[in-house]
């Protein structure tokens, strides 16, 4: 299984991406992750509703004009290096 999967989500008033973790013990290393990066606004932590999700996903809210497709592959190449190198314990 994954560590992680990546949406896109289009919401009324703007795109976001859903990040939803195969550990939910990691949200909170994941969410420092992604702070780092300078055109994310906020993120938060929701409830997922659908089947076979986790019960929880890390959503990223991002400042405005931002390129939502460049950050789904900046954010995905960052988390996959993340992952890869052992960067969670």
């Amino acid at each position: 299984m994954l560590p992680f999967r990546s949406e896109i989500r289009n919401a009324p008033q703007k795109a976001t991406i859903k990040i939803f973790l195969s550990d939910a013990s990691l949200v909170q290393h994941v969410k420092t992750e992604l702070q780092r990066f300078n055109e994310v606004e906020m993120i938060e932590l929701r409830e997922s509703v659908g089947r076979n999700r986790v019960k929880e996903n890390i959503t990223i809210f991002f400042k405005d004009d931002v390129d939502i497709n460049r950050m789904k592959t900046l954010i995905d190449n960052s988390l996959a290096n993340y992952f890869e190198n052992g960067l969670v314990k």
